[in-house]
């Protein structure tokens, strides 16, 4: 696992500027994380081998024993030795990929992580967009919703979270159904020229994208950036989960989050484990 200085460098920004942007994210640091995923790793090694814990502790990044013995225990409740005699199940840290920033101008893509996303409802406004323009097309009409059509729906649950709802029908067509929408409590009052939908409770890849402007300058050239990156992930033979045919997606901005520096957009696409198949 790369350090803070490699992976700064690696995107060509300053390491306190990935600091911030990975803590606005995710709400915890990057150097924890960082610590985490290298104690995650040390735990092959514990139980495979019988390698002294002073050498593991120097490989996974270490100075000393003991500062690697109490940083195990702060993580998984239990120190190496007591997990070495054991084998009790512990919870780690998944791994969390950093895309090419060239990909992306002025922003970050981290992901996937794999979440539950329970069933939710929406209203907004239905367009059907060829795909030769679905890149192009659904940040524009995102605005205009915001701007002018959101105020019309009065059972909004969280009024301040943009969600854009993708759904490509079945049978080869050559468009798909974009919803710029609020989430709501149900689907009983639809205003006049509004429609509603429904997403399925779904295990989904969940990516961030960091960008240090407004949400407002969220485009199709970030949208584009972002599409190279999941297709990425879909044509990685060594995932462990796949994506489910592309039939249904949304992104997520809460525009309250924005900080007058950064905004988050997160994109969810539903996915299956492969060994489950």
């Amino acid at each position: 696992m790369p350090g803070i200085p490699e992976l700064s460098a690696s995107f060509s920004i300053s390491s306190v500027h990935l600091q911030r942007m990975f803590k606005f994210a995710f709400g915890f640091t990057l150097a924890g994380y960082i610590r985490s995923r290298k104690l995650t790793a040390s735990l092959d090694d514990l139980l495979r081998t019988d390698r002294n814990l002073i050498d593991l502790a120097y490989e996974y990044g270490f100075e000393h024993e003991q500062s690697y013995i109490r940083a195990f225990k702060r993580e998984f409740g239990m120190t190496p030795g007591t997990f070495r005699k054991t084998g009790h199940i512990v919870k780690i840290t998944p791994p969390l990929q950093l895309y090419d920033a060239s990909q992306l101008p002025d922003g970050i893509l981290f992901g996937p992580d794999i979440v539950m996303v329970p069933q939710f409802h929406v209203i907004g406004v239905r367009h059907r967009i060829p795909f030769h323009d679905s890149v192009d097309l659904p940040p524009k009409m995102a605005k205009l919703f915001w701007e002018r059509e959101r105020h019309a729906i009065g059972n909004a649950v969280r009024p301040d979270v943009f969600i854009g709802l993708t759904r490509i029908p079945e049978g080869g067509a050559d468009y798909s159904y974009y919803l710029p929408s609020v989430q709501v409590r149900d689907l009983n009052s639809i205003p006049l020229n509004l429609a509603g939908d429904t997403f399925p409770s779904s295990l989904c890849a969940r990516f961030h994208y960091i960008g240090e402007h407004h949400y407002y300058d969220i485009d199709a050239n970030v949208a584009r950036g972002m599409y190279d990156a999941i297709v990425k992930f879909a044509n990685d033979p060594f995932a462990k989960y796949r994506m489910l045919n592309g039939s249904f997606y949304f992104e997520k901005i809460d525009v309250s989050a924005y900080d007058g520096t950064y905004c988050l957009m997160e994109w969810f696409t539903p996915v299956a484990e492969k060994s489950a198949e």
